[in-house]
């Protein structure tokens, strides 16, 4: 009920406040009703309601102020919905809480947002992050591990440049832990380039975690590479990740790979197809005690008008080994494989 009353304060403050400064309500709502098989230990299919099937529904509120001398102030606060039963998502506003400035230097942000490596990567997942068929940020592999990217921090401070055609960006999130300004620390660089009908991005990223055994931490070290190329009516692309975590316990380092492919393909003004195949490799394990997952999705959208689309979506995701998978990067696995099909409608205000 708090954070009820706290949110429509919020809204009700900002119908006020449109009026005397630039600061706009926004939001995504997205539902949609999914059939899964192994959607349970015991094996059972599963018909469900739920809140995101091509992107996570979200509300927030966007405000800028001209400053002079080309520069601007901004803010941002941005907090999930779980459309299905209307619960918050995480905190209030555990998306985005930040304020930042903007001119000719580039656009400085402080406070929580996503890393610098989600924003220059998600222009080449075809499927745009979709949290029920895209394992572009993460996905479920052995042991339950999640060899992913860093998707958003609190404590940070990001920066980011525009040129013409290139961009270039910096994250920096502070671990906050007295007397180490390292341990759970996050660092990452990137730059992309985009020339014509081909744009392609790089980003590297250090995550420590917070003190483990004393004053060590494990350190997560991340690479992406990323492309994209228009051919007419069809624009494909390409992306890999690669992953290597070294332990505190002085373990074994956990690697993988991930690779992805996919396109997209306009029908015509109102249709969009998609298709994008991602494939882990699992490493440095044992032979058979790796999972190495792959999933191939599917959308089909049409553009009801320029704020809604209706779409379908289906996946399909294998692993090897008698290993657990499933199609969602954030929902446990409970078979080999599981196939899954969706049907949706998108509504952007």
């Amino acid at each position: 009920m708090k954070k009820l009353f706290g949110a429509t304060a919020l809204l009700c403050m900002a119908g006020v406040a449109h009026a005397q400064s630039n600061v706009t309500l926004y939001g995504l709502l997205d539902a949609n009703l999914t059939y899964n098989n192994n959607a349970n230990a015991s094996k059972d299919s599963q018909f469900k309601l739920n809140s995101g099937g091509k992107n996570t529904s979200r509300f927030g509120l966007r405000g800028t102020e001209d400053i002079g001398n080309g520069m601007k102030v901004f803010m941002q606060l941005e907090g999930g919905i779980l459309l299905d039963t209307g619960a918050s998502d995480g905190d209030l506003f555990g998306r985005q809480a930040n304020v930042g400035l903007q001119g000719d230097f580039g656009r400085v942000v402080a406070g929580r947002s996503y890393s610098t490596t989600y924003d220059f990567v998600l222009p080449f997942d075809p499927m745009g992050y979709s949290p029920q068929y895209s394992w572009a940020t993460s996905a479920g592999a052995t042991g339950g591990r999640k060899d992913g990217m860093l998707t958003s921090t609190s404590n940070l401070i990001k920066y980011r440049y525009d040129g013409k055609g290139f961009k270039l960006g910096a994250t920096y999130g502070f671990g906050e832990v007295a007397g180490d300004t390292s341990a759970n620390a996050k660092y990452v660089v990137a730059a992309s380039v985009n020339n014509g009908p081909w744009a392609a991005a790089v980003t590297y990223e250090q995550n420590n975690s917070a003190p483990i055994a004393g004053s060590n931490y494990d350190q997560a070290k991340v690479w992406h590479l990323a492309g994209s190329y228009e051919l007419g009516a069809a624009k494909l692309f390409a992306g890999y990740r690669n992953y290597t975590k070294s332990l505190a316990t002085n373990a074994a380092d956990l690697k993988s790979d991930m690779l992805w492919t996919g396109i997209d393909y306009k029908l015509s003004p109102q249709w969009l197809l998609t298709g994008v195949y991602y494939k882990q490799d699992i490493k440095n394990l044992a032979p058979g005690a790796d999972a190495d997952p792959g999933l191939l999705a599917f959308r089909a959208k049409y553009a009801v008008s320029k704020r809604t689309d209706i779409y379908l979506a289906g996946g399909y995701a294998k692993s090897s080994n008698g290993k657990l998978t499933g199609v969602s990067r954030d929902d446990a696995g409970f078979g080999t494989s599981q196939t899954s099909a969706t049907v949706g409608i998108q509504h952007r205000f």
